[in-house]
């Protein structure tokens, strides 16, 4: 099936192409209808002067000529078997009252064969040709009859005209191919640059080249790169003095509680600092991420998540984890690790338990915590990956957070070009799934 071009330069050449199509179709046509008309008068004009001739000498015997004759008879000699032309009568009317004849009934007809001989076909340059038969009614009821040459159709200019119309076609639409590729090259080679642009990567300006216009894009577009790295740059400076601010007091915080004689109250105050120092972390990790500062590594995915699982057991977590093969996966180990550590304290916290499970398929890999908690409402499944976004019922302020775990997680998968999801499952729980390209 053929499919309209979406490049700048196909959609030029096919518009192209129509336009000298239908031009030349249009030249086509107007050049059969110039010779129809030629080949009609052609044959007509000889004809209409004898026959002219005749019918003003009243002739009634045959008038031999040395093209042909013009002959008297009593009734239509054109067989009515032949096939008829009424156009060609209608010209032949015409030059008749332009001679000053007005004729009676005119009847035409095409006698198949080249009945002139060898000289008359080779002065039709050996093509066939067959023999235009006219025939004149008299008023006394009598006919006047001649003949002419009537070539037969030929497809020469058909031809000529296919050949004309390829050589154009390489003259014209050669050149604007090579025009139309000069344009679209610099305007591709944008789209991938705009395409593969991101804050973390090395940029490098897109080559000036091309039109003044193409030209004037790409330096807009290589100015709005450079901008958009300068504000972030502006934005992580921005983020560390934040977190540097915060930080001192929080310690300082952390010191002072320590002169506190109730064991009870300083407990809530520790927990309420460290609370402030999570959301701080989540904060900065969270606004950071488009720009990490770790690399991307190998590591083994089973002996993270097992790390991981193994942090959770110490803090005397029930946490299940099953041991699976090596995993070699390239990933940010540190971002991951916190991805994973999220979804298992979470089940942990709103369910007392986590299942946790990795599965390795051909082209993908998934990392899996189940819980037996009470889920999330099925409309509320995408809602909670939201920055901030909490849910009442179980989840709610008593247990800690402010709703920045799973926006986190997502965007730490996201990064490492995966997706997380969350499910409920059928006999109750919650399970969230992370699944990366292998």
């Amino acid at each position: 099936m053929l499919r309209f071009p979406r490049n700048l330069s196909g959609q030029l050449a096919l518009l192209l192409a129509i336009a000298l199509f239908a031009a030349q179709a249009i030249n086509l046509a107007l050049i059969l209808r110039e010779r129809a008309a030629f080949k009609i008068a052609q044959a007509t004009r000889p004809a209409a002067v004898r026959l002219a001739d005749a019918l003003d000498h009243a002739v009634d015997r045959p008038l031999v000529t040395d093209r042909g004759r013009v002959r008297q008879r009593a009734s239509n000699p054109i067989p009515a078997a032949f096939e008829r032309l009424p156009k060609v009568g209608e010209e032949l009317r015409q030059q008749l009252v332009e001679l000053g004849v007005t004729p009676g009934r005119i009847d035409t007809g095409i006698r198949p064969g080249d009945h002139r001989g060898p000289r008359a076909a080779a002065r039709h340059g050996g093509r066939p040709t067959d023999t235009l038969m006219f025939a004149v009614q008299q008023a006394d009821g009598s006919w006047v009859t001649t003949n002419a040459p009537w070539p037969r159709h030929n497809n020469r200019i058909f031809w000529a005209l296919l050949g004309q119309t390829l050589i154009i076609y390489i003259l014209i639409l050669l050149p604007v191919l090579w025009i139309a590729r000069r344009i679209s090259r610099p305007m591709r080679a944008l789209a991938v640059a705009a395409g593969a642009f991101t804050p973390r990567g090395e940029i490098s300006a897109v080559p000036v080249e091309g039109p003044s216009d193409v030209r004037d894009l790409i330096v807009a577009f290589n100015g709005l790169t450079r901008r958009v790295t300068d504000m972030l740059d502006e934005k992580d400076r921005m983020l560390g003095a934040i977190g540097h601010d915060l930080r001192t007091p929080l310690a300082a915080l952390r010191v002072r509680i320590e002169s506190v004689e109730d064991e009870q109250d300083r407990a809530r105050m520790a927990a309420t600092i460290e609370e402030m120092s999570r959301t701080l972390d989540d904060i900065l990790s969270l606004a950071r991420l488009g720009r990490p500062s770790e690399a991307v590594t190998e590591v083994d995915l089973a002996a993270l998540v097992d790390a991981v699982v193994e942090d959770f057991r110490d803090l005397g977590a029930d946490v299940a984890f099953e041991d699976v093969e090596r995993l070699r996966m390239r990933l940010r180990p540190t971002l991951f690790r916190r991805a994973v550590r999220n979804l298992i304290e979470n089940a942990v916290k709103y369910a007392g338990a986590a299942e946790v499970a990795i599965t390795a398929g051909e082209r993908s890999v998934a990392v899996s915590v189940a819980d037996r908690g009470p889920g999330i409402p099925d409309d509320q499944l995408a809602a909670v990956f939201n920055p901030f976004t909490r849910l009442e019922g179980s989840r709610n302020r008593d247990t800690g957070g402010i709703g920045l775990g799973l926006a986190l997680t997502r965007a730490i998968v996201q990064d490492a070009g995966g997706e997380v999801t969350l499910a409920n499952r059928p006999d109750g729980g919650l399970v969230a799934t992370i699944t990366l390209p292998r």
